[in-house]
């Protein structure tokens, strides 16, 4: 298995609302890069978790996950910021990049 852990402070919604306490945990399996699971411990968590659960249940890759697109500026964007973080540093990525 493999977790990708991202603090809301990457995440430019928490930042918006000027409340960054939480993270967004990802699990995947190593070799396929199916999700496994999802933890969000944020203040709009509730949110986001059924997008996570959907993509679950689809059994998508956290490569899927980071090229989706989702709309700007919402807590839900912290699933795919979560997703580029196994192979990227988010924090050296734009607001806008994918």
């Amino acid at each position: 298995m493999k977790t990708s852990v991202l603090e809301l402070k990457h995440v430019p919604r928490a930042l918006a609302a000027r409340d960054t306490r939480g993270l967004i945990k990802l699990v995947a399996d190593a070799d396929t890069k199916r999700l496994l699971g999802a933890h969000l411990i944020a203040p709009e968590g509730a949110d986001s978790i059924q997008t996570a659960a959907l993509a679950i249940a689809q059994r998508m890759t956290v490569d899927n996950l980071a090229q989706m697109i989702f709309p700007y500026l919402t807590t839900v964007e912290g699933l795919k910021l979560a997703a580029q973080a196994f192979d990227k540093d988010v924090a050296k990525l734009s607001c806008c990049a994918g």
